[in-house]
């Protein structure tokens, strides 16, 4: 398609008396393009095509379409690249270039996204009462302890109506951390919500069904069970089922490890982490909830009393399913006082009255 200057400058030089072979040769244009534009009312030339010749294309058109189609909806992870779908198509007697297969599958996806209400998911906002969900994960952060470099997990928790934010460094993610989390986490929200997020954790969940069935691991059910918490876990490749935590880890990252933190040691790492946890809760209260303000219980009056969820005198950690090893829950923290688990100072003991 020519631009509006050519066009000008076509007109004007056969208008000062320029042969239109003179014309073609000096711009590199066909005659048959030059006397067009010669003879379009003042000097419109628009090209309108209807149908995009696939010379090459135009035989593998329908298999292209099935293999994108059925590559759109693999896992992410198992999506061929596009230079696989241009390969397999060469197989099947495809000579066309890769620049031309690639073209087509943009094409192809730009059709797709334009038609969003033909089987494209939605994402609806989520919208939380007070003290009806959490949300919790884990991060990797980079650290030095006692000057050498290290690279902690750090237990991330938020409430989803307040946007109460709780972290606390661990060496490992193992069960007997995620316990402790929990543990310190409701103490320092004052409360327990009536529901927990989770992605597919090993610690939390043992199989994947399809769609939202799960086999929860029986010492996280357990610990469910104390606070009374019924756990929900995300479905796999779907990170805005608990986008409120996964920003956390970006946000927490770049404003409390960055640039890298040195400490003595793990407990002045989470020392200094509950003093910042204290001052971002002061700081930034939730837009829409400008009367709630953060004072040990974050989401207000649903939350549950802490001692709720086991019978009397029973401890989280002291309850058995049976003789076998794997059947008997490996001894929390609570059980432990004020010994050392894995480098950090346990919590205090979940007594019930």
């Amino acid at each position: 398609m020519l631009v509006v200057e050519t066009v000008v400058r076509i007109r004007r030089e056969y208008a000062g008396g320029k042969a239109i072979k003179a014309i073609a040769r000096d711009l590199r244009l066909s005659r048959k393009v030059v006397r067009k534009a010669i003879r379009a009312p003042e000097g419109a030339f628009d090209y309108h095509g209807t149908v995009q010749p696939l010379p090459r294309l135009g035989p593998f058109q329908e298999r292209l379409d099935t293999l994108l189609t059925e590559n759109e909806a693999r896992h992410w992870r198992n999506r061929l690249r596009m230079t696989r779908i241009h390969d397999l198509l060469c197989r099947e007697g495809f000579e066309g270039s890769y620049d031309a297969v690639r073209r087509y599958a943009r094409r192809w996806a730009e059709a797709r996204r334009k038609d969003a209400g033909d089987g494209v998911p939605a994402f609806i906002p989520l919208l939380f009462q007070p003290g009806e969900a959490y949300q919790f994960d884990w991060s990797h952060e980079d650290v030095e302890i006692a000057g050498k470099p290290m690279r902690l997990k750090v237990a991330h928790m938020r409430l989803c109506a307040s946007r109460a934010v709780y972290v606390r460094a661990y060496p490992r993610e193992t069960r007997e951390m995620v316990f402790d989390a929990h543990a310190r986490g409701f103490a320092f929200f004052g409360g327990v919500p009536l529901r927990g997020i989770y992605d597919n954790m090993k610690t939390a969940v043992t199989t994947v069904f399809v769609g939202k069935e799960r086999v929860f691991n029986r010492c996280f059910l357990v610990m469910a069970d104390h606070y009374m918490v019924e756990p929900t876990a995300c479905s796999p490749a779907a990170g805005w089922e608990k986008r409120q935590v996964e920003n956390q880890v970006q946000t927490i990252r770049g404003r409390f490890f960055q640039p890298r933190l040195r400490f003595a040691s793990i407990e002045d790492l989470n020392g200094w982490l509950e003093a910042e946890r204290l001052r971002w809760a002061a700081l930034h209260p939730h837009g829409a909830q400008q009367r709630t303000k953060f004072g040990g219980v974050g989401d207000g009056g649903e939350m549950l009393d802490l001692r709720r969820g086991q019978r009397a005198n029973q401890q989280l950690g002291r309850i058995t399913f049976g003789a076998g090893r794997r059947d008997r829950i490996t001894k929390h923290a609570a059980d432990k006082g004020p010994e050392q688990i894995g480098g950090f100072e346990a919590a205090p003991p979940l007594v019930l009255p």
